[in-house]
């Protein structure tokens, strides 16, 4: 398996929380989507 096969088999990116995909940010390591996030940090 080639390093480009790896990467696009590996599983989208789900909130912890909701539940909902969202789309993964470099050098991001949130495991909650920006909704989410954003409520529990208000």
């Amino acid at each position: 398996m080639t390093n480009l096969e790896f990467y696009k088999n590996l599983p989208r990116k789900q909130c912890c929380e909701c539940g909902e995909y969202f789309e993964e940010q470099a050098e991001s390591y949130l495991q909650e989507c920006e909704r989410c996030f954003s409520r529990k940090h208000e």
